[in-house]
């Protein structure tokens, strides 16, 4: 998730329409003009390069910077909702339209809720985080002895099993958590962690990843901004492990969200 590529498509649009256009106003007359035979004028080479690709930048710019864009998780932060290798599509309309490079708001959207996936720029990093909303603006929330309280009600927890995570070697347990009606499953250990508490101001929201234990988010870096928010991560479509593998599809599905009131 480190390259930008909405930033050089949308440089790659501007370079090739204007190279097309320059080409198409000013100079293509004149080699016409001093040519015998005006049907035997043939275009440069870059101008026939321009030409061809400058549509084909413009509708991936749309479509990638507009509607929607897929992304490949790299951490073990969201398992086990999200596993290392998926490929999933994210609704960059889903919370507001925005011009990209230019950074202007096009269109309202609606505002991240409780149990949303959301990817977003953190504070501290110019890449691409992928974490569940907890808080949103408003709310008062406590994490403690690895149960979260919203506005002073406790998240509901269903155990589903023991077991012991390979990644670490560690006895780790999954749990079913309930938030505002989404249910999900997190990954935590018995390892201890100080207490926390935020109250989530406008603009804000609070993230974390489903593998508690091994997740850099709120709990260490602070609150996501709303005018870093990139888009909703809405379904799993495709999966590839690291290494010579060839992508898999058994993962494949929609991913539960929040209400928005």
């Amino acid at each position: 998730m480190d390259i930008d590529l909405p930033y050089y498509l949308f440089w790659a649009s501007v370079v090739s329409g204007g190279i097309w256009a320059a080409d198409t106003w000013f100079f293509k007359s004149r080699r016409v003009a001093k040519a015998a035979d005006s049907h035997a004028v043939e275009d440069p080479m870059l101008v026939e390069y321009a030409r061809s690709f400058f549509p084909i930048f413009v509708v991936v710019f749309l479509l990638r910077s507009f509607l929607a864009e897929p992304y490949q998780i790299p951490s073990e932060s969201m398992v086990p909702t999200l596993e290392v290798g998926d490929f999933i599509l994210v609704d960059k309309m889903a919370y507001g339209m925005k011009m990209p490079v230019l950074d202007l708001k096009l269109t309202e959207g609606d505002k991240p809720a409780r149990g949303d996936v959301m990817v977003f720029i953190p504070p501290h990093d110019p890449r691409y985080f992928i974490k569940r909303v907890i808080g949103i603006p408003g709310d008062s929330v406590r994490y403690e002895n690895k149960t979260l309280t919203i506005n002073g009600e406790r998240l509901k927890y269903t155990l589903v099993r023991d077991f012991t995570d390979y990644r670490y070697g560690i006895p780790a347990r999954e749990y079913i958590e309930e938030i505002s009606g989404v249910e999900h499953r997190i990954h935590r250990t018995r390892r201890p962690e100080p207490s926390q508490s935020w109250v989530v101001g406008p603009g804000e929201y609070l993230v974390l990843g489903d593998n508690r234990d091994h997740s850099a988010d709120s709990r260490s870096w602070g609150l996501a901004s709303h005018d870093n928010v990139v888009g909703k991560a809405v379904a799993i479509w495709a999966n590839k492990k690291p290494g010579w593998h060839l992508p898999t599809f058994d993962r494949n599905g929609w991913l539960e969200q929040g209400s928005h009131e």
